[in-house]
């Protein structure tokens, strides 16, 4: 059994039983009942991706119809931020669907959408719902990114990066922003030093999604780094495995310097 297929049955029923317990408190008027039945008629047959579509479906018909209104309930069950660098994922899923939510509803409410990423990446992921707002918006996009490169929270650091690999796993692949990889290169350079490992390694997985698409100018962009910088070595060394593994001669060159 795949981890997708064993994962996919946390998106069903019971996820919805939890999610009508945290929205009740902070509007009465949630039809729990029904919204919980029209869950368990449809998520059975599906995959992962499916069955979050569905409970965010769901959600959007038993919220507010203002998307605001019902975007500030959400905001409400989030919880408390994730003070770790780890359980993003386990501990976070049941924002999943919350997260597709804004991803799905929210483009043309941009600015209150950008801030409910933040505050959703902080406890489970934005890197997903983030991708229709870079391509929609992406010079508005660019302000927030480059803010949040600076931000205290690890996870939002990592969204930076994470959020705007071309070749994000689980994600439809995406070209570099504003096709120039540039924008992408600008991005990744103040976290070259990041003091988060977590966010140096999607650094690197970043640049070596930008080695399959944009190999030269990625390659002459490594190449005017700190080569005697520990932590800039072991970017290199894990972003240009793919290179490496195919014997790519101007890869292995740099990576003997190292």
């Amino acid at each position: 059994m795949s981890e997708n297929t064993a994962l996919k049955h946390y998106f069903g029923v019971e996820l919805a039983r939890r999610l009508s317990s945290l929205i009740e408190p902070h509007f009465p008027n949630f039809p729990s009942d029904s919204f919980i039945e029209s869950v368990a008629n449809q998520v059975e047959p599906l995959a992962l991706k499916g069955r979050v579509t569905v409970i965010s479906d769901e959600l959007r018909i038993a919220l507010p119809s203002d998307y605001s209104e019902s975007l500030s309930i959400l905001l409400k069950i989030l919880g408390r931020e994730n003070e770790t660098e780890q359980g993003m994922f386990t501990n976070g899923y049941f924002l999943m669907p919350v997260a597709y939510f804004v991803e799905k509803y929210g483009l043309q409410h941009f600015e209150i959408s950008m801030n409910a990423l933040y505050e959703i990446t902080k406890r489970h992921t934005s890197e997903y719902a983030v991708r229709p707002y870079l391509a929609n918006s992406p010079n508005e996009c660019l302000i927030y990114l480059n803010n949040w490169l600076y931000d205290p929270n690890p996870h939002v650091r990592r969204l930076v990066s994470e959020g705007t690999r071309p070749r994000l796993p689980w994600a439809k692949r995406m070209h570099a922003i504003k096709g120039d990889p540039a924008n992408n290169l600008n991005l990744l350079a103040p976290l070259l030093k990041d003091p988060s490992d977590y966010v140096r390694k999607s650094v690197a997985n970043h640049l070596n999604d930008l080695t399959k698409d944009y190999r030269d100018v990625t390659l002459d962009w490594l190449r005017c780094l700190n080569l005697e910088d520990a932590d800039i070595k072991w970017i290199i060394r894990r972003g240009l495995r793919s290179l490496a593994s195919s014997e790519d001669s101007e890869a292995l060159e740099l990576l003997a310097k190292l």
